[in-house]
């Protein structure tokens, strides 16, 4: 080989590499490539047992799966894990029969002892640990409101649940990402280290994480679904603020993100290279307050600043078409809404004089805490936090806006820090109960009742409609209990939204879920 052929032959190497390069993120007819999502704020934990927010659900989402789920669309539930199911007459037992020659990313057998393994973790609590469980089954092994008697192995490939009492919405809970079943050999071993790095059946294996900057998933080679997934990686990147994510989307620095600004949704259309993604309706953001702190133990504080809030000028400057003002813990799209009850008006006069009536017409110093990153139900939790404020002091009450990270955020409210704070709810299952007995019940306290209200009659009905079959006659418990709560004013419903995302253009396979937590497993970036 002469000189020449030897220089020709390297400069077309070169050539090469840089191409590969290039390609890097395509993902052509074999699949492949890299997928970047860009959102506004890091996740908390990765052991999907022992979180509740969003942000860190749609990592372990790609990692673990649970026994049934979702169809892609909707909350109907599906086989995955369980590939079928049988319900005793009584809807005290189901016997779920499991995928055979499963096995979790670190060699474990997914059989029926894993699942139980998993259950018995959770089951023990406590709720700082396993919040949702508490929430979503009624309470822990020896807890008299408990929903759960027993996980047994039936054999290798079939597992048992018993119920102390029926529950209407069982199924729907098993398919809720925080029950995905993670590998006992890796949980067992890395004990209460297990959230930095979760290890499941799902299309992707977990592979780095770089606090406050960035997730990477890789794709599992062994995946048992034949075909996926059809990315070699998944990347989540933190860029916190909005109109900066957006940036690096139109600079091709990321393929996906969610949180975009209302006010940015035409600037996406007008771009030939992106594309809208709408994500169903199915979410609540609402202030709350700490019914078991001064003065908001008082009712007529509480109704009094639910006059307060000027809703429909929220919505306008910061929403911008893409939400409506609320009026009930739960949307209009789920079963069971009041579409009865009266909201409380924007009325100054109105809540001056409860304020009198409460002994409070001179108004009040208080903290307000804000949400330090945007959700799909709340785009700018300081800006929405700011025009609050102004609000109140028209009534002479000073709120002072207090805000931490993410995480500690929600610890801090969680155990009662907060007299009166910013959140919201994405729906996990399409169910009543998922909003109002998750966030509102008594069981629910130190779990995802962050306002710590508790009303007996508000429990019993709940109760009694986790226990019914019966759906029209559930659905009238839940518009009771809507009544009572909006008359006990623990929050103020703010807003329902429809979250907008935005990606490229050659985005393909990607469906935004209502539960606003995915799979990747199909989405390809061309």
């Amino acid at each position: 080989m002469t000189k020449r052929m030897i220089y020709a032959f390297a400069i077309m190497l070169v050539l090469s590499i840089v191409m590969v390069g290039c390609n890097s993120n395509k993902t052509g007819g074999s699949g492949g490539g890299i997928l970047v999502y860009g959102r506004g704020g890091d996740s908390v934990k990765l052991d999907p047992a022992s979180i509740t927010d969003g942000e860190s659900l749609i990592v372990t989402e790609q990692i673990t799966e649970t026994l049934v789920e979702y169809e892609k669309d909707s909350t109907v539930v599906i086989p995955h894990l369980a590939k079928k199911w049988e319900i005793s007459d009584d809807g005290l037992t189901y016997t779920f029969e499991l995928e055979e020659g499963i096995k979790f990313h670190d060699g474990t057998d997914f059989n029926a002892e894993a699942v139980v393994k998993n259950f018995e973790r959770w089951m023990v609590g406590p709720e700082e640990s396993f919040p949702y469980f508490k929430s979503q089954f009624g309470g822990y092994k020896g807890e008299e409101s408990a929903v759960i008697k027993e996980v047994k192995a039936l054999d290798d490939n079939k597992v048992e649940f018993t119920l102390f009492r029926p529950q209407a919405p069982f199924l729907k809970n098993l398919a809720m990402s925080p029950f995905a079943i993670s590998s006992p050999t890796a949980f067992e071993k890395a004990g209460d280290k297990y959230y930095k790095h979760p290890v499941g059946t799902g299309p992707f294996k977990f592979d780095s994480w770089k606090q406050k900057d960035a997730i990477t998933v890789v794709k599992n080679e062994k995946y048992w679904k034949k075909g996926l997934p059809k990315v070699d990686k998944v990347i989540f990147k933190v860029i916190e603020d909005n109109s900066a994510r957006l940036n690096a989307l139109i600079k091709g620095e990321i393929d996906l993100m969610d949180g975009l600004n209302p006010s940015d949704v035409e600037r996406v259309k007008s771009e030939g290279k992106l594309q809208i993604f709408e994500r169903p309706s199915m979410n609540v953001g609402y202030l709350g307050f700490n019914v078991e702190k001064e003065p908001f133990n008082n009712k007529k504080v509480r109704q009094a600043l639910s006059h307060a809030i000027n809703k429909q000028a929220i919505i306008d400057n910061f929403y911008e078409g893409t939400a409506q003002p609320a009026k009930n813990p739960i949307p209009p799209t789920i079963n069971g809404y009041n579409d009865d009850v009266q909201d409380y008006e924007y009325d100054l006069d109105k809540a001056k004089q409860l304020l009198e009536e409460a002994g409070f017409g001179d108004g009040f110093k208080m903290d307000l805490w804000a949400m330090p990153v945007p959700r799909p139900y709340m785009p700018n939790g300081k800006k929405v936090a700011e025009a609050i404020q102004a609000d109140f002091e028209k009534l002479g009450i000073e709120a002072k806006i207090v805000s931490v990270e993410w995480g500690p955020y929600l610890e801090k409210v969680r155990d009662g820090e907060a007299p009166m704070f910013m959140l919201g709810w994405t729906g996990d299952n399409g169910d009543a109960d998922n909003f109002l007995y998750a966030l509102l019940d008594k069981d629910s306290i130190g779990s995802n009742n962050y306002s710590r209200y508790a009303s007996e009659e508000v429990h019993d009905l709940l109760i009694k409609a986790q226990t019914e079959t019966d759906e029209d006659k559930r659905n009238e418990y839940y518009k009771t209990v809507q009544e009572l709560i909006h008359e006990d004013a623990p929050w103020v419903p703010l807003a329902h939204s429809v979250p907008q995302l935005a990606g490229k253009s050659t985005i393909k396979g990607f469906v935004p879920h209502p539960t606003g937590s995915q799979s990747f497993a199909d989405v390809t970036v061309e």
